[in-house]
């Protein structure tokens, strides 16, 4: 049956990025509608039971549609259901270790929500310090790369090539320090950053658009950039 694929996206957002490098990755067409998340349209609540992005709206040729919410789950429904190069491993338990590391990129954007958004200057250095902890310990699972798992792209990029985007910003405003000790890290953060699914997973205003998201908040990076 052929489907339409819609994403339901906010512009800023790091869990649609993953959706649209998975799908960028694969090859796949599809339609991109953003919202404002601070004005949500009733359409939109309708079929986002939890009220956030990404939701992937697919349309079978009948004209029947049926909404995926959560990035991950929309991550592993575009894996197990288009073409192109394979996105998981297909050994089982390498599968779930490397579900278990999209799980912990979840984490550190958990943490990143605080860094960016704090005013609080104590605040911000607990942040800052969970964050660089957060990448000692991915430092130890990389191996030559030049990706997560080696010379495959995967899910797992997937997940943290939005996470270094952040970066690209936030080190035009101060030195975080964030991976001073992770020279394998840091090489991944270089690769991922050359990819064109990555590259094309957000608008040419995206640096603006965060940096208009800092100043909102009254962001402790900000202060320290001035």
């Amino acid at each position: 049956m052929a489907q339409k694929l819609t994403l339901i996206s906010h512009k800023l957002c790091p869990y649609v990025q993953r959706a649209v490098i998975a799908l960028n990755e694969k090859g796949v067409p599809f339609e991109r509608v953003d919202i404002d998340l601070a004005n949500k349209p009733d359409w939109f609540l309708k079929i986002s039971p939890l009220g956030k992005v990404p939701v992937l709206v697919v349309t079978g040729d009948d004209g029947n549609q049926v909404a995926l919410f959560e990035s991950n789950v929309i991550c592993e429904y575009i894996e197990d259901t288009q073409g192109g190069a394979k996105l998981h491993p297909q050994d089982p338990l390498q599968r779930a270790q490397h579900r278990a590391w999209m799980e912990f990129g979840s984490t550190i954007l958990s943490e990143l929500w605080g860094l960016e958004t704090t005013g609080d200057p104590a605040v911000f250095e607990t942040k800052r310090k969970a964050v660089a902890a957060k990448f000692a310990q991915v430092e130890k699972t990389l191996g030559a790369g030049p990706f997560f798992a080696g010379k495959d792209f995967s899910l797992v990029d997937a997940v943290f090539a939005p996470i270094f985007r952040y970066f690209d910003v936030f080190d035009e405003l101060t030195d975080l320090a964030i991976f001073a000790e992770t020279p394998k890290v840091r090489a991944w953060r270089v690769e991922l950053a050359k990819r064109a699914s990555v590259r094309g997973a957000v608008s040419p205003e995206y640096a603006k658009l965060l940096r208009a998201f800092l100043d909102r908040h009254n962001a402790h990076m900000l202060k320290l950039a001035a």
